[in-house]
Formats: structure tokens, C-alpha cells, sequence
């Protein structure tokens, strides 16, 4: 059995990788879609099924994790920045606050679904301009929920963290290594 991660993050591969787990790298090009009314976990929930579930069908016999991370404050979810200007206001928005991040992961082998959840609380310090342009310039992270890396060398900003880092990063390893048991025997 191979393990196939629907995602080219850099970060859950190295994740897959901390915890061992051999696996090849085919990511999903369907389009995600967002159903109205759903909550920021459900939303997370169905984004990581419909990047699993895009793969398992040319795949069904193999094991196929797929992964969604949001970012959450105020329940108002905030995706990977369109531009400069929009992470400048997702990073105004977070600082001097606690938001949760949300890291969803769908695990899919011949017809067997597990679809999870985790959360985090991560509280950022009081940032100035010049601090939020800094981090921007430095370390871009236009590919990342909310507008920051948590793994990023300059993300100094992080106050506290409750919940697993790596839910933060991508993939919520514990819980992951949990559910992993009812694929793996």
C-alpha cells in the first residue's frame, strides 16, 4: 500500500515525513468548493475530503490524506492572501488578538472515509506597520492561511500557542497518528 498526500505543501510533506511515513505527493487540481453556510470546521472538512476524495478516485486502493488549514477569528475565515495589501489586513486584523487555526484532514482508502478536525489557539503580540511590512518582505507568505507561517524565521509575533504546533503548520500530528491506526494494521 502506498500512501498518497493530495497536497504539495512543503510543510506536510515534512510533517508525513517527522512521523515517518512514506508517502508520494499527487495533488489535487480540482476546484475547491465552499457551500454557504457551513462553519469554519465544516468548511475545513469538506476542503480536506474534496482534495482526498479527487485523488482516491484514480487511486482507490491506496491511502490518500488530504489537508485543509483556515484561519479563524471572529468566526470570519481567512484564506491565503490575494495579494500585499490583503496580508497586510489579515495581519492587522490578528495582531493583539487569539485566533484558531484549523487544520482539516480527510483519509480515504477504498471507500473508507475518516474526516477530522483540529484546532489551535495561537494569540499574536501588538505589531506596528513596520513590523507587519518587515515580516512580508522577509519571509512571504502569500501561500499560507491568515498571512503567516507559524515555522517562518521571522514570525516573531507569536504570543502564545495552545494546541499542537503542527495542526498550525499543516497537519495535526497527533490526532493524524490517531486515526492513522484504523488504515495501517
Amino acid at each position: 500500500m502506498k500512501t498518497i498526500l493530495a497536497s504539495k505543501s512543503p510543510r506536510r510533506t515534512e510533517i508525513l515525513s517527522l512521523m515517518n511515513i512514506e508517502h508520494i505527493i499527487i495533488p489535487s487540481t480540482e476546484e475547491e468548493v465552499i457551500e454557504p453556510n457551513l462553519s469554519p470546521e465544516e468548511v475545513v472538512k469538506s476542503l480536506a475530503y474534496q482534495k482526498a476524495h479527487s485523488i482516491s478516485k484514480q487511486y482507490p486502493n491506496e491511502l490518500v490524506i488530504g489537508s485543509d488549514t483556515i484561519v479563524v477569528i471572529n468566526n470570519q475565515i481567512l484564506g491565503k492572501p490575494k495579494d500585499y495589501n490583503d496580508a497586510v489586513k489579515m495581519l492587522k486584523l490578528l495582531q493583539n488578538n487569539t485566533h484558531q487555526v484549523m487544520t482539516g484532514v480527510s483519509l480515504i482508502q477504498n471507500n473508507n472515509v475518516d474526516t477530522f478536525v483540529d484546532i489551535a489557539d495561537v494569540t499574536f503580540k501588538e505589531m506596528t506597520i513596520e513590523d507587519i511590512k518587515t515580516y512580508l518582505n522577509l519571509d512571504k507568505p502569500f501561500d499560507k492561511a491568515g498571512a503567516y507561517g507559524i515555522q517562518d524565521p521571522h514570525a516573531t509575533f507569536v504570543k502564545e500557542i495552545r494546541g499542537d504546533y503542527y495542526t498550525i503548520m499543516g497537519l495535526p500530528k497527533d490526532k493524524l497518528s490517531q486515526h492513522l491506526t484504523k488504515f495501517i494494521k
